[in-house]
């Protein structure tokens, strides 16, 4: 849970609520000149200036969403943030604030929630966002951590789900599957550890897939280049659930149908390689693994052309007519039906 051992520890019943709070969030610069109040009030004030106001929260549970075994508190921290700008930057909106909330029971020294924090902290600053506010309690079942992510974007510039249209290109950022992997790696060096507990893994052939996984990062990178090059999605979401999930989504949303070319969808080499030691599918991976943080989306076939060759992009299939349903084109030119197979939050296991 440390990153250091030996470091003290102080009971966060010395402080109070408000003394924790103040304590944990003195150190937050503001950033954004739309914060007009910030934390030490009873809500946050945000002036929005015209635009429209975009907001996505998640909760984070300990033993469910992540574990602390092998999730250093300052990653876990940062990864809170990444997964609340993704979805802000997933409807092609700027990120400007955040809340954060907690629970956490009396197992939690001060220390280990200023680590936790100082993984927030960073984020805010690389992503140039404010935390404004939050809330914390006391919990009897470990760590929850609920974020609230705010977003400004122009009218006209705000993307859904719901706007693809047959003969758009679907597109991808980045790679898949590769923190599916880098999590499969952890588990297997835990159980490792309970029966060896003296054993020291070299997990530095493995460095890409376990930063996957425990330091993911939002594509504000991707946000930014689209407006450059004068792209405007026509429909978006982030890869948090599996990219199978994720375009049944647009799609029922978009009320069409797709075809997504097995051979077009990008995997790290080393992600395969693990895929090849754990003798799983890379495909079945990549389509269900979740967590990559990738932006999905759907341009029109005009736009094509400024996309093409760049090495932050890959097409990997197009929209069709709903009545033609949603279909995987394998390797071999077989077509089979999309199912959501992704991460279910409410459920033991996947999505059937």
């Amino acid at each position: 849970m440390f990153d250091n051992k030996d470091q003290s520890r102080t009971s966060l019943s010395e402080l109070g609520e408000f003394g924790l709070i103040n304590h944990l969030t003195k150190d937050f610069a503001v950033k954004q000149s739309s914060t007009v109040k910030s934390i030490g009030d009873d809500a946050a004030v945000i002036d929005t200036k015209g635009k429209q106001l975009v907001i996505s929260t998640d909760l984070l549970i300990e033993g469910v969403h992540f574990d602390l075994s092998f999730m250093p508190l300052k990653h876990l921290g940062y990864k809170s943030v990444m997964v609340n700008l993704s979805d802000i930057y997933a409807m092609n909106a700027e990120a400007t604030q955040i809340t954060v909330s907690i629970a956490v029971s009396n197992r939690f020294p001060l220390e280990a929630l200023e680590e936790l924090y100082a993984g927030i902290e960073l984020a805010c600053a690389i992503y140039n966002v404010d935390l404004v506010g939050g809330d914390t309690t006391s919990s009897t079942k470990g760590l929850l951590i609920s974020v609230t992510a705010l977003g400004l974007a122009d009218a006209d510039q705000i993307t859904g789900r719901d706007g693809a249209k047959d003969g758009d290109l679907l597109v991808v950022s980045g790679d898949l599957g590769a923190s599916y992997m880098g999590l499969q790696i952890l588990e297997r060096e835990k159980q490792v550890h309970k029966v060896n507990p003296n054993s020291q893994p070299d997990l530095e052939p493995y460095s890409y897939l376990i930063e996957r996984q425990l330091k993911p990062e939002a594509r504000r990178d991707i946000i930014d280049l689209l407006k450059k090059i004068e792209i405007k999605p026509t429909s978006m979401i982030d890869i948090s659930d599996g990219l199978s999930s994720e375009i049944i989504h647009l799609c029922k949303n978009s009320k069409t149908g797709v075809r997504l070319y097995e051979d077009k969808i990008p995997l790290d080499p080393q992600m395969i390689n693990v895929c090849e030691e754990f003798k799983i599918d890379s495909t079945t991976v990549a389509l269900s693994g979740g967590e990559d943080y990738e932006l999905l989306f759907t341009i029109a076939q005009t736009d094509y052309e400024k996309i093409k060759g760049n090495p932050n992009f890959t097409v990997i299939g197009h929209i069709t007519p709903e009545g033609d349903g949603m279909n995987l084109i394998t390797r071999a030119n077989t077509s089979i039906p999309i199912v959501a197979r992704g991460w279910n939050a409410l459920s033991n296991e996947t999505e059937d």
